[in-house]
């Protein structure tokens, strides 16, 4: 009856009626800076009146499933995508994914040449960066100062755990470091991987075979097993970024390594108790520095089979979520530490950012030095730093993640962990015709 009544009130008044509005499904994980996206959806929505945007949030093992199945079937359930550097290329080969059209003022030169590059196929940029990070150290300078400790600008792993063992308080409700230790190819395996590099390992030699059973890869994985095992909190198998960014935030981590989008994070004092003291430096090395720090983004996708008013909906959405505009827009409204850094150069060049964010050059340089075409001592037949990007890497990391978790639980002995990794790698990568 309301919908007759304003035709004919249209019909008598000459009033235009709007177009049908698009209904835009965004799938996107459960961190800050995409919640930050979400709420601020209203001021796209006041700019394009004819798209509604509805957001299918998720924790981060769930996302990819979710999508991964989604783009593999053709569910069609998504409209937009939230994925990575790992995805962005395989999918791009495959024909998944829609070309991004920048519009006329989104410079796309202003995008950080090593994430634009793994967000490419062909030249061509298939996912748009909403923010990028590389990993970096984050530390309380009040307890280092207690305990007369100075963190150096580039640690080593035999120094962190020194400082850990100085530093970690229980009884206080301290812990002296805190580390992934959940679950999943993206969750503890981005952490364990680059250990595994920095120990001088790979994830597989140049016949493909899997090396998880290498001394690097024991050496990396005992360390990881034993520093949180005596410093870390316990349940460590249960945290992943989420959960380990709320210890810190409520002062429980003493030191932490992990994505240096957190920085912000930490450093605000609507969310950290601990905004005042807190402190970066670069991810720990042991043997080498390569592949010492991992490099991701996480970016928007169109997927290929969208019918044309669903991507043009989504064309214009991305291009606003991850345009200067919409940078000087969270800036103004939430404050620029907490931006969406490291997609671009401009951000970088922005006093405002430079006055809000000190950690702002120590992850420029992490991003810029992490290189994913030589993440490891011994030459790889692989493209990326925490990950292989290959199809089969998704499945291999989630398994080899499962049993990481299981050793840092207790349930196994590393040893056995890294046994069970290699069959299973191994018998994952003959299915695939890599090795006989």
């Amino acid at each position: 009856m309301k919908f007759r009544t304003t035709l004919m009130f249209a019909a008598m008044f000459g009033v235009a009626l709007p177009a049908s509005a698009t209904d835009l499904v965004i799938a996107t994980v459960n961190n800050g800076q995409m919640i930050q996206m979400e709420g601020l959806t209203s001021v796209f929505e006041k700019q394009n009146p004819g798209i509604h945007v509805k957001w299918v949030t998720l924790e981060e093992n769930t996302l990819r499933q979710r999508v991964t199945t989604d783009i593999a079937t053709k569910g069609r359930q998504f409209d937009l995508l939230t994925i990575g550097m790992y995805e962005v290329p395989i999918w791009s080969k495959l024909g998944w994914l829609k070309p991004i059209v920048p519009d006329a003022s989104y410079d796309e030169n202003d995008l950080l040449p090593p994430i634009r590059d793994g967000l490419s196929y062909k030249g061509k940029l298939y996912a748009a960066p909403f923010y990028g990070e590389s990993s970096m150290m984050m530390y309380r300078t009040d307890l280092m100062k207690k305990a007369g400790l100075t963190m150096p600008e580039k640690p080593t792993w035999n120094q962190v755990r020194e400082m850990a063992s100085k530093l970690n308080d229980p009884k206080a409700g301290v812990y002296g470091i805190c580390l992934r230790g959940k679950a999943g190819w993206g969750e503890n395996m981005a952490l364990v991987t680059t250990m595994a590099n920095t120990w001088g390992g790979q994830w597989f030699n140049m016949q493909w075979q899997p090396q998880l059973q290498s001394k690097p890869w024991e050496d990396a994985v005992s360390f990881y097993v034993d520093l949180l095992k005596k410093y870390g909190p316990p349940g460590a198998s249960n945290y992943g970024f989420n959960e380990n960014l709320a210890l810190f935030n409520q002062g429980k981590c003493a030191m932490w390594v992990d994505a240096s989008v957190a920085a912000g994070f930490v450093s605000d004092p609507k969310q950290s108790k601990v905004s005042k003291d807190v402190g970066f430096a670069q991810a720990p090395v042991a043997v080498t520095p390569k592949g010492a720090h991992w490099l991701w983004s996480w970016a928007l996708a169109i997927p290929a089979d969208v019918s044309p008013s669903q991507e043009a909906a989504a064309q214009k959405f991305v291009n606003w979520a991850t345009s200067k505009q919409y940078i000087d827009l969270v800036g103004k409204t939430d404050g620029w530490g907490l931006v969406p850094s490291g997609t671009r150069t401009s951000t970088y060049d922005n006093p405002n950012y430079q006055k809000a964010a000190p950690w702002g050059q120590a992850e420029l340089h992490a991003i810029d030095t992490a290189n994913p075409n030589d993440s490891t001592l011994p030459k790889s037949p692989y493209v990326g730093v925490q990950y292989a990007a290959i199809p089969e890497f998704q499945g291999i990391g989630t398994q080899v993640g499962q049993y990481i978790s299981a050793a840092l639980s207790g349930r196994m002995t590393v040893k056995q962990a890294l046994a069970d990794s290699q069959a299973s790698a191994v018998r994952q990568m003959k299915m695939a015709g890599y090795i006989k």
